[in-house]
């Protein structure tokens, strides 16, 4: 059974590693900002079950093959930061017309903000390696490593839910205050800004040695 302290250490270094935005917090924000407060739950969602992805992948072995194949690793990668960057563009080319909030507010296009903020979650294979190299130095090998792996796992998605709420509730505050048609249109410069630079930098990802 893993111990107290052990766990503990793992929560601190987890909610460090989080706070520093990533690809998925650029992307909850920038929706956030773009979408305001009706996109906050789809997004959170899309962060808590894309991560639990990433960390199933990890556990089921993807993690080690994206460690050991640069071709694999080159794919997912790609895939992921050109979808990234897809979305940016969109977003900056995005016009905010009157009532262009309310048009937005349908039930599609907040299953559109879930799938978007899941996939460039979930194929993230810096995140999935990552989970590979940054779990087991929380493992104790005398104990089940199994349940260990687990714990941890439920551990950082649901500190990674959290960062993310936080996140897109600051952003959406934020956005709430400059709800002029010249404000929106700012953040949807901004929002799509960020998701550019998020696949630029996701393109730009190197595998760990």
């Amino acid at each position: 059974m893993m111990s107290l302290e052990i766990w503990f250490a793992f929560a601190v270094a987890s909610t460090a590693l989080l706070v520093i935005p990533g690809p998925t917090i650029l992307t909850v924000v920038s929706y956030s900002i773009a979408q305001g407060a009706r996109a906050n739950v789809p997004l959170v969602l899309a962060v808590a079950l894309g991560d639990s992805t990433a960390l199933l992948f990890s556990l089921l072995g993807l993690g080690a093959l994206l460690t050991t194949s640069a071709f694999w690793f080159t794919v997912v990668k790609w895939a992921g930061g050109l979808y990234l960057l897809y979305l940016g563009i969109k977003l900056l080319r995005s016009g905010v017309q009157i009532g262009g909030i309310e048009k937005t507010a349908g039930g599609g296009s907040r299953w559109k903000l879930f799938l978007n903020t899941y996939l460039v979650t979930a194929l993230n294979p810096k995140g999935i390696v990552f989970f590979v190299a940054f779990l087991p130095q929380f493992v104790t090998p005398a104990a089940n490593v199994t349940q260990q792996l687990w714990l941890l796992a439920i551990t950082f998605v649901v500190l990674a839910t959290i960062n993310a709420t936080l996140y897109a509730l600051f952003a959406a505050s934020a956005r709430r205050f400059l709800t002029s048609p010249r404000a929106q249109r700012r953040f949807n410069v901004v929002g799509g800004t960020l998701l550019s630079s998020a696949g630029v930098w996701a393109l730009l990802a190197k595998r760990s040695v």
